[in-house]
């Protein structure tokens, strides 16, 4: 009888440790997938059983109780995050139990690029991947209203940068990030105004900026123009600046910007229309914003290309003149 118990005894132990064997061998396998890479989106408040379903599910082959006991022995089992998270090919249990646990989602990127109009903004959100577009339909109106800001036009309001996302993100949770961001930068930008500037709020500030954005060629030019702009606004000279106008042309714009273009009263046609127009044309980046409210100190009124991306800067109209024929007509 005591050899029998022996004998079962160590039968037992060799099972368990073959088990045990075999568990750790397991968890250092890669796990089959059911397609190249497999797509396992997770609920706020799923509980690690159902995690390890939802796995299996999603393309894991494995079995979803061995998972969830692997989840459960690793102490780990509370720990694991809700979102999107991407499966791919060599991911063994131990390394899917720490993508979990950290939170590594599958992000994607978007980028909002520095002198872009809105239009462009929700073109590229329409483009982006696995991005959910919950703001495809909406009016503007309708879309700044969602973005809590009724009433507000949206051009110039969003801070060109890359943002990352992921899988299945609203692009309107995208368009309320780069809505504060530039909140921030704007204020940011406004704290630190010289004294005596001529736009008097943050909102004139951000208008003047989008056109510096769309005036500058060369980045150290940016304060240059920025003068520019603020002394004739300071003496109420019209702005006359042809990425204004060519904005208020909208599609009617065919790259090409005439004489009688200028002569076409918009709202946006500062050759007609003294101040500053209504709203901002462009996205303006960090440095535009600064230049906006720290120009240059220069009395120049006047600038033209010099068709190398950098700026000719006059004071007066003959020298201005003189420039112009120099530079834009090879006299």
């Amino acid at each position: 009888m005591r050899r029998f118990f022996f004998v079962s005894f160590v039968l037992a132990a060799l099972v368990a440790l073959g088990a045990g064997a075999w568990a750790l061998w397991w968890l250092h396998q890669p796990l089959p997938l059911a397609s190249p890479t497999v797509d396992l989106s997770i609920e706020p408040g799923t509980t690690p059983r159902g995690v390890a379903q939802t796995a299996v599910e999603s393309g894991v082959v494995t079995n979803p109780d061995l998972l969830y006991a692997w989840f459960r022995f690793s102490g780990q089992d509370r720990q694991i995050k809700a979102g999107s998270y991407e499966i791919e090919p060599g991911t063994t249990p131990r390394a899917l139990l720490q993508k979990l646990v950290r939170g590594e989602e599958a992000l994607r990127a978007i980028t909002m690029v520095e002198g872009w109009t809105f239009r462009q903004v929700r073109e590229a959100l329409g483009r982006a991947d696995q991005l959910k577009p919950d703001s495809r339909g909406m009016s503007n109106e309708a879309l700044m209203a969602a973005l809590g800001r009724p009433g507000v036009l949206p051009e110039g309001r969003f801070f060109p940068d890359t943002y990352t996302y992921a899988k299945g993100s609203s692009d309107i949770a995208v368009l309320r990030r780069a809505l504060h961001a530039m909140d921030k930068r704007l204020d940011a930008a406004w704290a630190q105004r010289a004294p005596g500037i001529a736009v008097k709020t943050p909102d004139e500030a951000l208008i003047l900026a989008s056109i510096v954005e769309k005036e500058t060629g060369r980045p150290s030019d940016r304060a240059e123009i920025s003068a520019v702009f603020n002394n004739r606004l300071r003496i109420g000279m019209p702005m006359q600046t042809d990425p204004t106008v060519i904005y208020g042309m909208g599609d009617a714009f065919d790259g090409n910007l005439r004489r009688r273009d200028l002569q076409t009263d918009t709202p946006f046609n500062t050759y007609m229309r003294s101040g500053l127009p209504p709203t901002p044309i462009a996205m303006p980046g960090k440095a535009s914003l600064i230049a906006a409210v720290q120009p240059a100190s220069s009395k120049a009124l006047y600038f033209v290309s010099r068709g190398d991306g950098s700026s000719h800067f006059s004071s007066s109209l003959d020298e201005h003149n003189r420039a112009v024929d120099k530079y834009q007509r090879g006299k």
